[in-house]
């Protein structure tokens, strides 16, 4: 398997994990969007809590020049962390939510 069909695996699981514990109720969903011929992955909540619409990311993940840039993550889990786990090297992780400036400070890739 080539690098960036390992990459969307990744991201793939990450999420498709998160929507599976994710705590929906029979109004809002879990929604898994997977564009792969963009490289656009995300996780979002969908529906309605009483009259309150509910509509947000949760996570969201683009895959770019062969680095995995976290978009969004509005979790309590270092989903970054998690890809090194998985194999994926810090310089092909950015912390896209971060501006560049900040992002030299990390020990993930600048862009």
């Amino acid at each position: 398997m080539d690098k960036l069909e390992q990459y969307r695996q990744f991201v793939k699981q990450i999420l498709t994990e998160h929507a599976q514990i994710s705590t929906t109720t029979d109004t809002v969903k879990a929604e898994l969007i997977f564009d792969s011929d963009r490289d656009r992955y995300q996780l979002a909540y969908v529906g309605w809590q009483g009259d309150k619409r509910v509509f947000g990311p949760v996570m969201h993940f683009d895959i770019e020049d062969g680095k995995i840039w976290i978009q969004y993550n509005g979790t309590e889990e270092s989903v970054a962390e998690r890809l090194v786990e998985m194999g994926v090297p810090t310089s092909d992780i950015v912390i896209g939510f971060h501006s560049a400036f900040k992002r030299q400070f990390t020990r993930y890739a600048v862009g």
